[in-house]
C-alpha cells in the first residue's frame, strides 16, 4: 500500500494539483485586493 502511494505521488498528478491550488489561492488574492481597493472606491 505504501508502494502504491509513493508511485502515485511521483506520478506527478499531486504536484500539479498542489500548483493549481497554489495559482488559484494567488488569484483569489488578486481579485480580493482589486475589488476592495479599486472598484469599490469607485462605486462608493
Amino acid at each position: 500500500m505504501v508502494r502504491e502511494f509513493r508511485e502515485f505521488i511521483l506520478r506527478g498528478d499531486v504536484i500539479d494539483l498542489a500548483v493549481g491550488i497554489v495559482i488559484g489561492a494567488a488569484f483569489g488574492a488578486v481579485v480580493t485586493s482589486f475589488v476592495g481597493d479599486i472598484l469599490t472606491p469607485l462605486l462608493g
